[in-house]
């Protein structure tokens, strides 16, 4: 993660508490594994001014890039997204929210369909051509990308 980019965490908060007109929680990083989190959860939970405090809920959560999450979403899907959108960024969001919300899928796309990031589609083109054809040195200087890149069947993004 860049520092340009938010940590992924969420506000756990006390139910016993907040039943009773107390806030009490704590903010608790999210990219770290599922036992983790919990481990975080039950120390919050035993600070707790209500002695019976064994029911939580996510009160906020920040650094997930547009990402929803439910106030009783488990441990594990919070970990996974959370590691997840700390190696991709905002591009994971993008395709968790395109896949409606599947984790699964927007890995896919990455792992199979994911080409890079360029400058322009003519750069795009001359690196695909680079790739994957065997350019004589005579023929390199002739070659338009720019004109290739619409025979590829491309479009642009609409972003």
């Amino acid at each position: 993660m860049t520092k340009n980019e938010p940590t992924t965490r969420i506000y756990v908060a006390c139910l016993a508490s907040y039943n009773n007109g107390i806030l009490h929680g704590a903010w608790i990083d999210a990219d770290q594994d599922a036992e983790s989190i919990f481990a975080d959860v039950q120390t919050m939970l035993a600070a707790s001014p209500m002695s019976d405090a064994e029911e939580w809920a996510i009160h906020d959560y920040e650094g997930f890039y547009g990402c929803s999450l439910s106030e009783s979403e488990g441990f594990e899907q919070v970990s996974k997204l959370a590691m997840f959108l700390a190696e991709q960024g905002r591009l994971g969001a993008e395709l968790v929210s395109h896949f409606g919300g599947s984790l699964d899928e927007a890995r896919q796309a990455l792992e199979e369909n994911y080409c890079g990031e360029y400058t322009s589609l003519a750069d795009f083109a001359e690196e695909l051509t680079a790739e994957t054809v065997i350019i004589p040195i005579q023929l390199v200087y002739y070659i338009d990308y720019k004109a290739m890149w619409s025979g590829l069947g491309l479009r642009r993004s609409q972003s």
